[in-house]
């Protein structure tokens, strides 16, 4: 069976002439071969080889081997294109049964060049350069971008020149005829493509001539360089940092002319970013154009407000575990300064929904000898419709108790600040038998004492009042950081690196947990939320001051000092705890980045070798 080349005038495959021809001379060689003896075994694989011509058959195979060997080896840039193009546009291919004539018809078309086509008119003279652009924003795909003006920025991305295109050998483009090029909608021929776009917008399916090579290379060579616009990932993290530390630094120096001009470059900046860089730098560039044109965020004085702020902080409950350590550990120093006490007491600085106690709860119901009588105060700010949550949580509270068979008492307590509190709230109600154990009372914050900061003498007020109930065991869970401190641009360098961290742990664990287990349904959602929640501290961090920036972390340093002046000492927190919070982390999904360190007594969960969060237990100490 043979394959032919079609005739220059038809343009596809199915001529009617040519294969009417073909198909009367595969019917007159299937008449002939009929007559004559073929290879039996050949003839089962669908071979027809008249067993005269075996010998023949065998030294054609083996120079049409050689043929396209060589082909491939010798000039891999031009031969072996050019057979590669011919076959691909002028020649039908056929199933080879007739294994002679098929390999006679090969080894013709090898040693036949195809033909020729006619010359091809030059191509615009910057055409060969169209290989160095990357894209254009104009009518074409490869037009020239326009230069940036780097004046009009210190930040500003500037033009690079392109490199020029090396002429090809001269010897290999002598040997090469021009081709035909035809483009369509997945082309990437460099010379077609420009061609296309710098003729006037020829349409994606015409013909179009190209330039031989040695015209392309002396175009090249003579075409002036082409500026292309690099965009460099790093570089651009690297402008969005310092862009947003000169910001910083200008408001500080209160010249908001220039803090205005950099704060308009931080969301391009940060849309060149991926992942947590650009979602803490949009965060950070959003507070301190807020501090820039003098918007300061509301506080939550509606009732939507209040209900979307408990909403942001169950996601972020849900989504990592820094407030999962919060409560374990904090719980586990309560279990342990409530062993053998018959009447325990739990005072909780901010309630909210009530999900640190179920757990506690539980531990003491499974307690040997059994449970005791357990009560429980929460404390929580008004609410605008002024509507008792603090009962609601109360009730799903005694429910849970009662399933467990835990005698239990509970008293919310509406305060609008903890300096509104009064020993006497915090003690027991009613008289007691002198028959009935005393009763122990914890106190619990996570989060809480931080707030008190931004009203002078606030704290100590608090801690005095504690001091007075005589606490059997404080526990104390705060922010690893220092943003109550020196001046502006320390304290928004400072945020910037601490959020930057808690950004890259809520990405990482987001990513590793959906390697390890399918999505769940409102995963995605928590990290989000997340993101807001973290995202309100970093503007009221930023953005406001005095009395309405109540976000003033301090480190575990600073809190020993503090509470060593009201009169407390350190409790060890042992390494149980610290065993069972790494526990903790080994169940939690994406847990592999988060470490557990023990800290003089204390511990804190941070990312990788950055600390974010510390728990401390305290007690009155000896007069």
């Amino acid at each position: 069976m043979k394959r032919e080349y079609q005739d220059a005038g038809g343009s596809g495959v199915g001529g009617g002439g040519d294969m009417g021809s073909c198909k009367d001379k595969l019917m007159a060689a299937a008449g002939e071969e009929e007559e004559e003896e073929v290879d039996e075994l050949l003839a089962a694989l669908g071979y027809k080889v008249r067993s005269s011509d075996m010998a023949d058959v065998a030294q054609k195979l083996e120079q049409l081997e050689m043929a396209m060997g060589m082909g491939g080896v010798s000039a891999p840039g031009a031969a072996d294109d050019g057979f590669v193009s011919h076959l691909a546009t002028d020649t039908v291919h056929y199933n080879p049964s007739d294994l002679s004539s098929w390999v006679e018809s090969m080894l013709s078309e090898l040693n036949a060049p195809p033909p020729p086509l006619p010359p091809a008119p030059l191509a615009p003279r910057h055409a060969s350069t169209s290989s160095t652009v990357t894209g254009g924003g104009g009518s074409g795909y490869f037009d020239h971008p326009a230069a940036v003006d780097s004046s009009s920025s210190t930040y500003a991305l500037r033009p690079m020149p392109s490199p020029v295109v090396a002429p090809a050998d001269p010897s290999a483009d002598s040997a090469r005829e021009p081709k035909r090029m035809r483009t369509g909608g997945g082309s990437t021929s460099s010379s077609s493509s420009s061609s296309c776009s710098l003729g006037g917008g020829a349409s994606r399916g015409s013909v179009v001539e190209a330039a031989p090579p040695a015209t392309q290379a002396s175009a090249a060579a003579n075409a002036p360089p082409v500026p292309v616009v690099v965009v460099d990932t790093q570089e651009a993290g690297i402008r969005l940092v310092h862009a947003l530390l000169a910001c910083a630094e200008a408001v500080q120096q209160e010249n908001f002319a220039a803090a205005e001009a950099l704060v308009k470059q931080i969301p391009t900046l940060a849309a060149s970013q991926g992942g947590a860089m650009r979602k803490v730098a949009a965060y950070f560039g959003e507070a301190l154009a807020r501090r820039v044109y003098r918007f300061r965020p509301a506080p939550d004085s509606s009732l939507l407000d209040a209900a979307f702020a408990d909403l942001l902080h169950a996601h972020f409950y849900e989504s990592c575990p820094y407030l999962k350590f919060a409560h374990f550990t904090a719980n586990q120093a309560i279990l342990e300064a409530f062993a053998g006490c018959r009447r325990v007491h739990v005072v909780d600085f901010g309630i909210k929904q009530g999900m640190q106690w179920p757990a506690l709860l539980q531990a003491l119901a499974l307690r040997p000898g059994g449970p005791p009588s357990f009560r429980l105060t929460g404390v929580g700010p008004p609410q605008p419709d002024e509507t008792d949550a603090l009962q609601q949580v109360g009730w799903k509270l005694a429910q849970f108790a009662h399933t467990i068979r835990v005698d239990f008492q509970y008293r919310g307590l509406v305060a609008a600040t903890l300096a509104d509190l009064e020993p006497f709230m915090l003690q027991p109600e009613g008289e007691q038998d002198a028959n009935d154990e005393p009763e122990v009372i914890a106190v619990n914050s996570v989060f809480e004492l931080q707030r008190l900061l931004a009203q002078p003498g606030a704290l100590e007020k608090v801690l005095g009042t504690v001091h007075a109930v005589r606490p059997k065991i404080v526990t104390v869970v705060e922010q690893e950081a220092n943003h109550n401190f020196g001046s502006f641009l320390d304290r928004f360098t400072e945020s910037l690196h601490y959020y930057s961290t808690m950004f890259d742990s809520l990405e990482g664990g987001s990513s590793s947990q959906a390697e390890l287990s399918p999505p769940a349904v409102g995963g995605g959602t928590d990290q989000v939320m997340s993101e807001v929640y973290l995202g309100r501290q970093i503007c009221n961090v930023v953005a406001c001051e005095g009395a309405e920036r109540t976000e003033r972390h301090e480190t575990l340093g600073q809190w020993r000092g503090r509470l060593g002046r009201a009169g407390y000492e350190p409790v060890h927190l042992g390494s149980n705890a610290y065993k069972q919070a790494s526990t903790l982390l080994a169940l939690f999904a994406g847990g592999d980045g988060y470490r557990v360190e023990e800290k003089d007594g204390c511990l804190t969960l941070g990312w990788h070798t950055r600390p974010l969060i510390a728990t401390s237990a305290w007690r009155v100490a000896a007069a």
